[in-house]
């Protein structure tokens, strides 16, 4: 099994997450419920229960958020200590103080660790799948799709089985390499099934969900180098290898993740050494190479909806008396 990530650096107003945190932010004006108690400046607590409404957003949800309550007080308060209010029975049914790690069932590096391009101070990236016991899916106490865990040098994603099938079905990039990895850090049997058959998951969806993504940030780079005279150099040269390996991809009917043989272009591209001209220009290069190796592909039209079906049922049937 993974180790415990280290707890993240505490900063003013942080939030001690214990095993995931949501990327969406509450809204100003939003009315919230308070799920805990809350001192005021006055010496007066707030109970559970007490409605406020957002009046100032922090940067992210590991900060607290300004709440004022209708008679005109504010106080501080984190995302997991608010509930919405027109959600707030469904609040009450998540799982937020659940210890979901005994359920990781894979654990592997992605990451420039994985695709040949770690430089001294690159951070290490642990994707993987947790699986739950199947009566917790009947519950309806409701589990996350996700779970996340960060420190300051290492950043951990698992998704919830189902959810992770269904993304690998769509051909999503950062799920198709964390079955293609040759990092392997746990498996037990049965992530190591799903890495025996996942083959099934590759199909034509694959160039039209990378190509297509592609292309799109492009054009918004375009813009924004049109507009601001900048770019995000980074962020091109990951375009460039997922490029790289969607057409290796459409050739071979694997997904390459380590892309070391492209090293010192791909850095190059991340320093900024090359001009936004010439990147843009190996870009549409690519993408020619990619629909060229798309009308030549012998993956199917589709993936193997029934074998990952089965695999699935097969899956949550070993976690009836789990």
């Amino acid at each position: 099994m993974p180790k415990r990530a280290g707890k993240p650096t505490m900063a003013v107003e942080e939030y001690p997450f214990q095993h995931h945190r949501s990327d969406f932010l509450i809204p100003p004006g939003t009315q919230v419920v308070l799920k805990v108690s809350k001192a005021l400046a006055d010496g007066t607590v707030r109970p559970p229960g007490s409605v406020a409404v957002i009046v100032d957003i922090p940067k992210d949800n590991r900060h607290a958020y300004t709440i004022r309550f209708a008679d005109g007080p504010t106080v501080s308060a984190f995302f997991q200590e608010l509930a919405i209010r027109r959600k707030e029975v469904e609040d009450q049914l998540a799982r937020p103080n659940a210890n979901l790690r005994p359920w990781i069932i894979y654990c592997c590096q992605v990451g420039s660790h994985a695709y040949g391009l770690a430089t001294e101070d690159s951070d290490t990236d642990l994707r993987g799948i947790y699986l739950p016991p199947a009566r917790w899916h009947w519950s309806l106490w409701k589990l996350p799709e996700q779970l996340e865990y960060a420190c300051e040098t290492q950043d951990e994603v698992y998704w919830e089985l189902e959810k992770f099938l269904k993304l690998a079905l769509k051909a999503n990039p950062n799920v198709l390499e964390t079955l293609w990895t040759p990092r392997v850090l746990y498996a037990d049997p049965v992530a190591q099934r799903l890495r025996e058959i996942r083959e099934a998951f590759l199909s034509r969806h694959l160039y039209r969900t990378y190509s297509g993504y592609v292309l799109s940030q492009f054009r918004l780079m375009a813009k924004a180098y049109a507009r601001t005279g900048t770019w995000k150099s980074k962020h091109a040269m990951h375009l460039i290898r997922l490029l790289y390996s969607g057409i290796d991809a459409l050739r071979s009917g694997q997904i390459r993740v380590d892309v070391s043989e492209h090293r010192e272009e791909l850095l190059a591209i991340k320093a900024g050494l090359l001009t936004w001209e010439e990147v843009h220009q190996k870009a549409l290069a690519l993408n020619q190479q990619f629909q060229e190796a798309y009308q030549q592909t012998r993956l199917p039209e589709q993936p193997d909806y029934r074998q990952v079906d089965q695999f699935l049922i097969w899956a949550r049937r070993r976690m009836v008396d789990a």
